[in-house]
């Protein structure tokens, strides 16, 4: 393997990484595994939860999809490399024991903090415990490690989302951590959100809030040891890495793909038109790899002083921006090239860029159909969802419509000048450039992902799903027909029109429910 300075920085020193368990961390764990084959070793913050152990979770952690490509190489020694560590940030001085804390303080060269709640619904006293004391937290932690090269913080694009044209800088803070911090701890859950309004000011929940309080946690250190900040938007599928359309998150286009391609999504508030923010998976990883050199290389040019605090944006927006209409008339081929076994009706997806709109469709096209289909599903003994499922969808429209309808634009220059200036072997193996993404096929490779990683269906069975979408259509026609059918009758039997005139009303009624 060539060598390069990303891997050479990197052999030989061990990792502490949050969030190990997430997308981003899980995905950070075999990118280093796999193309730092001298890294040293990696320890992830897990908690014990569900009656399993750290240790019995480490071992579920290895049988992720991320590792397939990886198990293909017959890598799996370097599997030996990870060490969990009994911990969580949401606990005062991370949870970690002495004996552990004491392996940590003297043996971690960088630190990755991508643990967060990701909740836009969470409480204000959860997501400060959470995201600014636990990163506060970690902080503390990095003051006291001995070797100690570089901080990485994994951050967010949209803790800036009260302005919608954001630089590679940190904004001021939007309040005073102390005094949220003082609050979360002696207010209860119920006083907080008749004051949240007059905390979060413009910021539109209590995720970019405290995400944002956080990024001031890491500037204030930033003097002491070398620090970054990534900031990524919508993390999506991976564009190359481990494999094209690998994803273990249902957030995002992900989620909606699947429920799309079961037939049960059939409608989604969405203006086709406003650049939606993606970004794959390994470049998010890639970049904070390459962010946690980077600002130690500065240390040394700056005479063994840590330089300031650097900012990185990972987005698309501004660079490679993508619309849904670049896909709109592609969207449902795709859910027809690579359809479920186990839909449950024939995939059928429209955008709508109204919520009144969506709303209404949102009556006729879930929630009749998933009434019926959740009692078939009674009936047979199974545990009815859909009609839960459409309700949750319901309540949280208000809250995400500033999500769906906003358009963001993120500045990415720094992030590309690193790039640039990143050696020509660096930039292949972890490339942060996605200047030759190509959106089209990118979607098309994420379908399938969320085909085998999220709907866990084989390869195998497309001929057999492709064969049951054919009847799924012919039942979908019938039942158009059977409705459109009843409609006229209706029309007839109401207004006392003759047949001929009543199928001339007909295309009007189709005109109307297509816009729904």
């Amino acid at each position: 393997m060539a060598s390069s300075p990303i891997t050479d920085f990197y052999a030989g020193r061990n990792v502490f990484i949050t969030g190990a368990t997430g997308f981003v961390g899980v995905t950070i764990v075999e990118k280093l595994l796999r193309d730092v084959p001298n890294v040293g070793t990696l320890y992830l913050l897990m908690r014990a939860k569900k009656g399993k152990s750290v240790e019995q979770r480490l071992e579920e952690l290895k049988k992720n999809s991320v590792f397939d490509r990886f198990k293909e190489l017959q890598l799996e020694s370097r599997l030996s490399k990870i060490v969990p560590i009994e911990g969580d940030v949401g606990l005062e001085h991370l949870g970690i024991s002495s004996k552990d804390r004491e392996t940590l303080i003297d043996n971690v060269n960088v630190v990755f903090h991508s643990a967060a709640t990701l909740d836009f619904f969470q409480s204000l006293k959860e997501t400060t415990n959470i995201n600014l004391r636990g990163t506060r937290r970690v902080v503390e932690l990095c003051k006291q490690l001995r070797h100690l090269d570089a901080l990485v913080h994994v951050s967010s694009a949209y803790v800036n989302a009260y302005i919608t044209d954001v630089e590679e800088k940190l904004y001021p803070s939007p309040d005073d951590p102390e005094k949220i911090i003082q609050l979360a701890e002696t207010l209860n859950d119920e006083a907080l959100k008749q004051l949240e309004p007059k905390l979060l000011k413009d910021h539109p929940n209590t995720y970019t809030f405290t995400k944002h309080l956080a990024e001031h946690e890491v500037a204030n250190a930033a003097s002491q040891f070398p620090c970054g900040i990534v900031r990524p938007s919508m993390i999506t599928a991976a564009w190359k890495e481990p494999i094209p359309g690998w994803t273990i998150s249902k957030n995002g286009p992900q989620g909606f793909f699947m429920g799309a391609s079961k037939g049960i999504l059939r409608r989604l508030p969405l203006d086709p038109t406003i650049i939606m923010d993606y970004i794959p998976i390994d470049v998010v990883v890639n970049g904070i790899i390459t962010t946690g050199y980077y600002v130690n290389s500065l240390k040394t040019k700056n005479g063994g002083r840590p330089a300031e605090l650097q900012i990185f944006h990972l987005t698309s927006s501004t660079y490679k921006p993508f619309r849904f209409e670049f896909l709109k008339d592609k969207i449902n081929s795709y859910l027809h090239d690579y359809p479920l076994n186990s839909a449950v009706w024939y995939p059928n997806l429209r955008l709508v860029k109204s919520l009144m709109l969506f709303r209404l469709g949102a009556i006729l096209f879930h929630f009749i159909p998933g009434f019926f289909l959740d009692l078939v599903t009674r009936i047979g003994g199974g545990r009815p969802i859909l009609m839960r499922l459409h309700k949750n969808v319901w309540n949280s429209l208000n809250t995400l419509e500033r999500f769906i309808f906003t358009e963001w634009h993120f500045d990415s220059k720094r992030l590309l000048a690193l790039s640039k200036s990143m050696d020509i072997v660096d930039k292949k193996k972890f490339g942060i450039d996605i200047g030759e993404l190509t959106w089209d096929e990118y979607f098309g490779n994420t379908i399938q992902g969320v085909r085998q990683y999220l709907s866990k269906e084989s390869p195998k069975n497309l001929e057999k799903a492709r064969r049951k979408d054919k009847i799924l259509l012919g039942l979908h026609v019938v039942l158009q027909l059977a409705f459109y059918y009843g409609i006229f009758k209706l029309i007839v039997g109401v207004t006392g029109v003759s047949s001929a005139k009543g199928a001339l009303i007909l295309p009007l009624f189709y005109y109307l429910f297509g816009l729904i």
